[in-house]
C-alpha cells in the first residue's frame, strides 16, 4: 500500500504539498457521502446497495485515516500508491453521482 524505497521516496515537502491535501479532501467527500447515506433513504438505490455504498466509504475512510497518520508518523516519509488512491478517487467520483441523482430527485424548496 504503501511505497518506502529509498529509491523511489518523493521529497517529503512534496508529498506534505500534495498529497496532504488531496487526503484531506477524500477525508472530506467520504464524509459528506456518509452523512448522506446515513441520513437518508436513497430509493434508486435500494436498501441493499445503499448499504454496500456506506460500508465501501466507511473502509475508504479508515484507509484514508490510516495513510494520514502514516504520513505524520514518519515526517512525509512515506507516501501512497497510485494504485491505492485510483480506487479512493473512483469511489468518490460514484458518491458524487449518487449525491447529484438524489438532489434531482428531491430538490430542496
Amino acid at each position: 500500500m504503501f511505497n518506502s524505497s529509498n529509491f523511489n521516496v518523493p521529497e517529503p515537502e512534496l508529498l506534505k504539498t500534495l498529497l496532504e491535501p488531496l487526503l484531506e479532501d477524500f477525508q472530506y467527500w467520504f464524509g459528506r457521502s456518509r452523512t448522506l447515506l446515513e441520513s437518508q433513504t436513497i430509493n434508486f438505490l435500494g436498501d441493499e446497495k445503499q448499504a454496500a455504498l456506506l460500508e465501501r466509504v466507511k473502509q475508504a475512510q479508515q484507509q484514508v485515516s490510516t495513510a494520514q497518520m502514516l504520513m505524520k508518523a514518519t515526517d512525509n516519509q512515506v507516501g501512497v500508491e497510485t494504485s491505492v488512491l485510483m480506487p479512493w478517487h473512483q469511489l468518490v467520483t460514484e458518491c458524487w453521482q449518487v449525491a447529484i441523482q438524489f438532489r434531482l430527485e428531491n430538490p430542496v424548496d
